[in-house]
């Protein structure tokens, strides 16, 4: 739709339904005359008219507000608009069943009949401007004949982009006209508005997703991610293994179908926290109603993930961050943390670490108190994160959003089993992690991303180390000099040997581990 079309169309809906409402709440037979004495009582009472200009200046200030903690923490704003769409997505209306068929044709370039034995032209669920599909496989790929296709209605997204440009257009005029518009950047909070709506419906990158996240989780026997049919994912279709699966919340149906429901507990709080803290790569959305378990008797009782379409990654530091001050907080080390946050940038460099040692004592020794399986571990995580803000710190947007994630999945968990431990789990998973931190295997995985540097900066080691004697050829003395070069050459005879025997003892190794393999 043309820009302008599209402006006219919001003014036209304004007017419209504005009128609407005040038109709709006159009495029935005294509409006009309902209307003209309400206009005439509040044009005369000074009550009302004080009423309203005291109203309309405190409106900015609320808007003003609230534009600015959304500034603060975009994570705010990304939960609701997910929690806002997935609370509307039953009311919207899937696909007739001879669209379906249209558009499912169009998206594959080939006809239904000839791709499918048979498919459910009903959706199996419907959510918002998506719906999903099973469908059987006239010949199998990859081994999979049953399938569940996922459909976008391409028309509604084109909506859904034509008003979030309007939105766009809003907010960059608001910031032409407006100063504290152009100090809340709402452009930018537009853009990341679209951009978070918009990938929703991109079907190839959830794709990649669940490839990703299928990776990270192979053989894992707590999981069954399905696998991705790349040959019918386009741009409008993402196809995937059909897996049959019940609700996480469906208690009664997994009972009556032998799913224990402690184990299956205590797997999604360790699940979430390796997802997060070890992947680094994670659900930002994740809820109820995107867990569901595994019905099939090859994989009964395993977590079923599918919905990869909001996903959100941390960094290496963001991930050594938030394990080793997990693991100080458990230990009561307020102190380590309180240092930990300054390493990390997320406090300004004069802010005292022993005030924010002692805010961080306040707010989670109270989370000690109750027994260990009375604990929430969720809570916990919120204070190790937001104990900055007092000092006018931050953390990074997602890092709250993977906090959250693990308070969502920990309130799951305990809704399918009161009992579960989650503090106990979720302390025993970053510890576990922290540990691998500081043991060969942390040791080797830091030599290996140092060693692609270290193999440019060998070579010109001898040229820096001869260029360094120039320059203090005048300022130290021929015998500090000799000896300075004959402690290079020993220090370079003995990278030499220690090189040739990391080489010699990785060749025996590798062959030692061939022989035992016969």
């Amino acid at each position: 739709m043309p820009p302008l079309i599209r402006r006219l169309r919001l003014l036209f809906h304004a007017l419209r339904y504005g009128a609407r409402l005040i038109w709709l709440a006159a009495p029935e037979h005294h509409k006009l005359h309902w209307i003209v004495t309400l206009a005439r009582r509040v044009h005369a009472s000074p009550g009302a008219r004080a009423s309203v200009h005291r109203a309309l200046p405190n409106l900015g200030p609320l808007a003003s507000a609230f534009a600015e903690s959304l500034a603060r923490r975009p994570e705010l704003a990304t939960g609701t608009l997910h929690d806002a769409i997935d609370a509307v997505s039953h009311f919207e209306t899937p696909l007739p069943p001879d669209e379906v068929e249209h558009a499912i044709a169009a998206a594959l370039g080939r006809p239904v009949s000839t791709l499918f034995a048979s498919i459910d032209l009903t959706p199996a669920r419907n959510g918002f401007a998506e719906q999903t599909h099973v469908a059987r496989l006239a010949e199998p790929i990859n081994g999979h004949r049953d399938i569940a296709l996922k459909l976008v209605r391409a028309k509604q997204v084109e909506e859904i982009a034509d008003e979030a440009a309007l939105l766009r257009w809003v907010a960059r005029w608001l910031e032409k006209l407006s100063k504290p518009a152009r100090r809340l950047r709402l452009r930018a909070l537009a853009d990341a508005f679209t951009q978070e709506i918009l990938r929703r419906f991109d079907l190839r990158a959830e794709a990649a997703n669940l490839s990703q996240s299928a990776h990270h989780f192979d053989g894992d026997k707590r999981l069954a991610i399905p696998a991705v049919i790349w040959e019918l994912s386009t741009d409008r279709t993402l196809a995937m293994q059909h897996i049959e699966s019940l609700p996480a919340l469906d208690l009664s149906g997994l009972s009556a179908r032998g799913v224990k429901l402690v184990p299956l507990a205590e797997h999604i709080v360790e699940v979430v926290t390796e997802q997060a803290f070890e992947h680094g790569f994670f659900h930002a959305t994740l809820d109820a109603r995107r867990v569901r378990v595994s019905i099939e008797p090859d994989t009964l009782g395993r977590i079923v993930l599918a919905d990869f379409a909001v996903m959100s990654s941390l960094s290496t530091q963001e991930r050594e961050f938030f394990v080793h001050g997990a693991t100080a907080l458990f230990d009561r080390d307020y102190g380590r943390l309180a240092h930990l946050h300054h390493d990390a940038g997320h406090v300004s460099a004069d802010t005292r670490p022993e005030k924010l040692e002692a805010e961080l004592r306040t707010r989670a020794e109270a989370q000690f108190v109750p027994q260990s399986h009375e604990r929430y571990a969720g809570a916990l995580f919120h204070h190790l994160l937001f104990a900055v803000h007092p000092f006018g710190g931050d953390v990074p947007p997602r890092l709250a959003a993977a906090q959250r994630a693990f308070g969502q999945a920990e309130m799951l968990a305990n809704a399918l089993h009161p009992g579960v431990d989650s503090w106990k789990i979720a302390r025993s998973v970053l510890v576990a992690l922290a540990r691998r931190e500081r043991d060969h295997r942390g040791w080797v995985r830091h030599i290996a991303q140092e060693l692609p540097h270290l193999a440019h900066l060998a070579p010109r080691i001898p040229r820096l180390a001869a260029y360094y004697l120039q320059q203090q050829h005048h300022a130290t003395p021929v015998r500090q000099q000799t000896q300075l070069v004959s402690d290079v050459l020993l220090e370079y005879r003995r990278t030499r040997t220690l090189l040739w025997a990391c080489t010699i003892c990785g060749g025996l190794l590798g062959a030692i581990a061939v022989l035992l393999a016969f």
